[in-house]
């Protein structure tokens, strides 16, 4: 054997260890790896489409009292302009009968 290929001998043994044990991963091993992702992922997914169905109901109800309210304030602002017409006539009548009659 040469002095030069004495040398490189390791350097092929570590190559030959590297590239064996190296090797790729089976699809049944990135199954077993990746279920526990996918399933917390999965979970994930139907909490969030739940917390956004809630989410759109609360924004329909919110939306809905909102409407109400606006025509709630409509009708007191009509109420309010009756009672103001409906007080001064009575302020216009109780002025009529404190006045002395001559």
């Amino acid at each position: 054997m040469s002095q030069s290929m004495t040398k490189l001998a390791p350097a092929f043994v570590i190559l030959a260890g590297a590239v064996g044990l190296g090797g790729c991963a089976t699809k049944s091993y990135v199954r077993e790896q990746i279920a526990p992702v996918s399933q917390r992922v999965d979970s994930l997914e139907t909490r969030l489409q739940q917390t956004d169905g809630t989410a759109k109901s609360a924004l329909a109800e919110a939306q809905a009292a909102s409407g109400q309210a606006q025509n709630n304030g409509q009708r007191l602002d009509q109420i309010t302009g009756r009672v103001d017409g409906i007080d001064q006539r009575l302020q216009v009548q109780e002025k009529q009968r404190k006045r002395p009659r001559n």
